[in-house]
């Protein structure tokens, strides 16, 4: 066995434990950590001797180790044909896998780490992708423990795994678990380990149905400003949603005081050189009640950026029946809103017939006494963030879908999207099953308590908020100009520093669009790894930021 055995994982070094005959020497090694880097020592037995050489610096990770016997296990009998999981290969492979780690808060290894181990057998990286749009959906990296410090037990090691959380097909990170064992059981490993954190139930849970067994080893690091919440916490937190909690941690990294004065409603206060300013998550003090009072209401929007000459779809308030009916003659196709209403509440698109015209309108007046008709713009739901009148961030929204496995109905997959879509927001996303839902699926031909074949497509909304079970894809680096002026165009009519400007597109890089609303509170956290918390802060303590930004103007 290879002494003191270290592998470079690219977003830091695993140090196999087992190795170090001296706890010294491990020590020494943890401590030799790169800058922005993240070192493991793991299967280590006697983790209160390691830390007492240097008990300041280093300490035990809150992680439990699980073992599947490679001997026993039986593949899954049962494909996937809507994705499959191969080894990385290109560019665009790497490009997508530090896009995944950064929407998961994990570090990321340069590119031109994957480069140079695309080939390496002892490191091994697999992708899955989906087979009818090419994304990467998922990743998982593991270690030939033979190959890498000729291990006579024969092991291996699963780490890093990783789903798109925009992903739509279930089962990805059961089958990149999966392959990766079937790779190392070939290769005549008798084992394969991983580390989970102990409060992570439903990873946990996904691995004891696969069989892997509670291994008693353990793991030390050394503390850095990346693992600084497993041995610090996180005081004063908690409750708190993540629109609000992608700011607050943003302005703690800076040293900016935080007060949470309600978590449950994600309001908080930042003081930092003598200002200070209330916030309920991206609604700042900075935004007036009169931008508020444009926002809220969708009729006066639509005639606020209007008259800046931004293109809007046309629009009358539901009331006379026979203009409700030429209206709705004109257009062929209608979407009902509430004139007040947030998150996608009340809305109905794609109406075609008066009576869904007029049950609609009923349903929109439990959410606002007022009510508008618009004619229906097809096309792609962009949100652009626009923050102190200049771009940060852009995504499209598609609404949620299923995807039939030829065993399950309607309603019990979009149970299951929605259990998915809640774990990978934190409780913020989940389909509805209701009216809107149930007018989408028959429009597609099926009943709730249907069975769909394996792999057929069904929407399931026609909205594309997230609230609603939407998923989030971001196009920041290929939107058109166009799109961006008339964004801004739009922010600076409303005179407003932060908000979600949303636009209906051909496509993110064509110029054709039509304005549909502005939020004067978006969701920040939904646009990771784009910087929207970083410039909201800047927007509010320009003097916290670094100064060589300050200097170029890039606030």
């Amino acid at each position: 066995m290879r002494p003191d055995c270290a592998v470079d994982c690219g977003w830091g070094r695993l140090l196999f434990g087992q190795t170090f005959a001296d706890p010294k020497a491990l020590a020494e090694t943890l401590r030799e950590e790169g800058a922005d880097q993240r070192d493991i020592a793991c299967y280590v037995n006697d983790p209160h001797v390691l830390i007492a050489q240097a008990p300041l610096e280093l300490f035990l990770d809150p992680s439990h180790m699980f073992r599947l016997d490679l001997g026993g296990y039986e593949p899954s009998k049962r494909g996937h044909r809507a994705f499959h999981v191969r080894r990385l290969s290109t560019a665009q492979d790497i490009e997508a896998i530090s896009r995944i780690y950064s929407t998961r808060h994990m570090v990321s290894a340069r590119p031109d780490f994957y480069e140079r181990h695309r080939d390496d057998e002892t490191l091994v990286h697999l992708v899955a992708e989906d087979v009818r749009t090419h994304e990467i959906i998922g990743v998982v990296t593991g270690v030939d423990h033979v190959l890498a410090f000729g291990d006579a037990e024969k092991g291996s090691s699963l780490w890093c795994l990783a789903v798109d959380p925009q992903a739509r097909h279930p089962g990805v990170g059961e089958t990149l678990v999966r392959r990766l064992a079937e790779l190392f059981k070939e290769r005549g490993a008798a084992f394969m380990d991983l580390s989970v954190m102990h409060d992570n139930d439903l990873a946990i849970g996904l691995y004891e149905k696969l069989g892997f067994e509670r291994r008693y080893t353990f793991s030390v690091k050394r503390r850095n400003s990346i693992n600084e919440r497993l041995f610090v916490g996180e005081p004063g937190v908690e409750g708190l949603n993540p629109y609000a909690k992608i700011i607050v941690d943003e302005a703690r990294r800076r040293g900016i005081g935080v007060d949470v004065t309600d978590a449950e409603g994600g309001f908080f206060r930042l003081t930092h050189g003598g200002r200070s300013l209330v916030c309920r998550e991206s609604l700042s003090e900075l935004t007036t009640g009169v931008a508020m009072s444009i926002c809220d209401d969708k009729a006066v929007t639509r005639r606020a950026v209007a008259k800046a000459g931004v293109v809007t779809p046309e629009q009358i308030e539901a009331g006379d029946p026979d203009k409700l009916k030429a209206f709705l003659d004109k257009h062929g196709q209608v979407v009902v809103k509430p004139v007040r209403g947030e998150q996608g509440r009340g809305i109905s698109v794609g109406l075609d017939t008066i009576e869904d015209l007029e049950a609609a309108i009923e349903h929109a007046r439990a959410f606002c006494d007022r009510v508008v008709v618009e004619e229906m713009v097809e096309g792609e739901d962009l949100r652009l963030i626009v923050i102190d009148f200049k771009l940060v961030a852009a995504a499209i929204r598609r609404p949620a879908q299923v995807i039939g496995d030829g065993r399950k109905t309607v309603r019990e997959l979009i149970e299951a999207q929605s259990r998915r879509r809640e774990a990978a927001t934190g409780g913020e996303s989940s389909i509805p099953i209701d009216g809107q839902t149930e007018r989408c699926v028959q429009k597609a031909g099926f009943a709730m308590d249907d069975v769909p074949p394996e792999n057929k497509i069904i929407a399931v909304r026609k909205t594309a908020n997230l609230h609603t079970g939407g998923t989030i894809h971001d196009v920041t680096g290929e939107v058109h100009h166009a799109l961006v002026e008339a964004a801004i165009k739009c922010a600076r009519a409303i005179d407003i520093p932060v908000c979600g400007i949303d636009f209906m597109v051909t496509s993110p890089r064509q110029p054709a669009y039509a304005f549909i609303e502005c939020n004067e509170r978006p969701g920040l956290a939904n646009h990771e790894p784009q910087p929207t918390a970083e410039r909201f802060i800047d927007l509010l303590f320009p003097l916290s930021m670094p100064a060589a930004v300050r200097r170029v103007g890039l606030g």
